[in-house]
């Protein structure tokens, strides 16, 4: 189980997902630094990022998946 929240997520990939904050928010240093240098994929990685933060299907580091939202 992790202590991240979707919440904190959600909300970092909706207003800095383009420079990967949620990423590093949960631990994923270097797929984060390749968002910042692609812009988010342009754009497109970072809605995938958002879509999978809101379904419940995002992970962190350890690959454990963020279920809670506060």
């Amino acid at each position: 189980m992790t202590e991240k929240r979707i919440l904190p997520a959600f909300l970092l990939c909706f207003f800095l997902g383009t420079f990967g904050a949620h990423r590093f928010y949960v631990g994923k240093i270097g797929t984060a630094i390749l968002q910042i240098l692609t812009l988010g994929g342009l754009g497109i990685w970072t809605l995938i990022d958002f879509i999978m933060i809101i379904v419940g299907a995002f992970t962190d580091k350890q690959g454990n998946k963020i279920t809670q939202w506060t």
